[in-house]
């Protein structure tokens, strides 16, 4: 068993509201949120698009809880969409909706990043997956975090899953990262020697007129500004709830393994920021079939042979956490390829991206009690 207030969990996803006649997105959350707020409560909310709606757990206890929060929520959510003849989409992208067709959503804070980046902001029409480890100490957490970032390449590739762009073919397996390469604050972050350094530079962006809040700090990986967790937010959301599951397993082992070595004493080599983003780019390009680099052994290693070595490192703690079958679902997305591969094969087989559409709501309805 963990400690108390240490890797629970907390799981965001955020889906499409599509037609399923014209298999556009539908700029409908408000009809969502009319019977959300009674059956969902607080665990729906409205996004900057309206064609956007994101579900959030509650605190978990373990992977298995997360995983009956998350099938509930998705469940409760798709019965919410057919009810108003609509459904729910998990992809990183729509493969032909524009961004310019939809509404935003009345809301002071959207107003005030519309008003702050403009089209950049109009343009950000995607689809993310967060997931939240709890630990307690915001100091131990900063440095959970400089070691952390190492993995996020690794992470983001299993969750890859936007390779459309306003009806092309990007030559992504997760062009949703690129849209969001434009927004300020985003990507890998710095190390932060501690907790204070940290502090003292989001004040410095406070203070400058920046940022008005740490929130507005939307990097792949951030210490909550009110959570005492760890936010990891490089992911596109998965299709299929049982890779939403897997990622959280892999994130929650990750957290925790770091934190074993961090109370042993024991390091883990922290990389610069520029030589992390270099193997992100990869992932973006490539997903599960790319070369990242080693940066230790100065080489390409096949992510295949470095998904192994990642399972490795965590597996002392998967027993400990209850998440073994969880994290051995990793296999099954190097098997049947990530829901980038997916989508693309459909595309392969039909060249209609309406295909494409017709498969993301089906996967993303497997395993759900409907």
């Amino acid at each position: 068993m963990t400690e108390a207030g240490l890797f629970t969990l907390g799981v965001e996803e955020e889906f499409q509201i599509v037609d399923p006649v014209t298999r556009e997105l539908k700029s409908h959350i408000q009809q969502i949120l009319e019977d959300g707020k009674i059956i969902l409560k607080e665990n729906v909310k409205a996004e900057m698009h309206q064609s956007v709606v994101e579900v959030g757990t509650d605190i978990c206890r373990d992977v298995k809880d997360a995983r009956e929060q998350v099938t509930k929520l998705r469940t409760d959510l798709a019965k919410l969409a057919r009810k108003s003849g609509l459904r729910i989409a998990a992809a990183g992208t729509h493969p032909f909706s524009h961004w310019k067709d939809q509404k935003i959503t009345e809301h002071p804070r959207y107003k005030v990043i519309i008003d702050d980046m403009q089209q950049v902001a109009r343009a950000n029409l995607i689809f993310g997956l967060h997931v939240h480890v709890g630990v307690e100490d915001r100091e131990v957490a900063i440095h959970i975090m400089n070691a952390a970032r190492y993995f996020l390449p690794h992470i983001f590739a299993l969750s890859t899953n936007s390779p459309f762009w306003i009806g092309r073919n990007t030559g992504f397996k997760s062009y949703r990262s690129k849209v969001f390469d434009r927004f300020p604050r985003t990507g890998i972050p710095d190390f932060f020697n501690g907790v204070s350094e940290y502090d003292k530079f989001v004040d410095l962006l406070i203070k400058t007129g920046c940022i008005d809040n740490a929130k507005k700090i939307w990097w792949d990986i951030r210490v909550h500004p009110v959570f005492k967790t760890l936010e990891f937010r490089v992911c596109d959301v998965p299709m299929r709830v049982d890779e939403t599951i897997a990622l959280t397993a892999i994130i929650q082992a990750i957290v925790a393994k770091l934190h074993k070595l961090i109370k042993q004493n024991l390091g883990f080599r922290l990389y610069r920021r520029a030589l992390i983003a270099e193997n992100k780019w990869r992932a973006a390009r490539y997903g599960i079939h790319s070369k990242l680099i080693d940066f230790g052994k100065k080489e390409e290693v096949e992510f295949s042979k470095l998904a192994d070595e990642l399972l490795e490192f965590i597996d002392d703690v998967v027993d400990e956490l209850g998440s073994r079958e969880e994290v051995d679902y990793i296999h099954k997305i190097l098997e049947m390829g990530t829901g980038a591969d997916r989508q693309l094969a459909v595309w392969d087989q039909s060249r209609d991206t309406k295909n494409v559409v017709d498969y993301i709501i089906e996967e993303t309805h497997k395993g759900l009690n409907i």
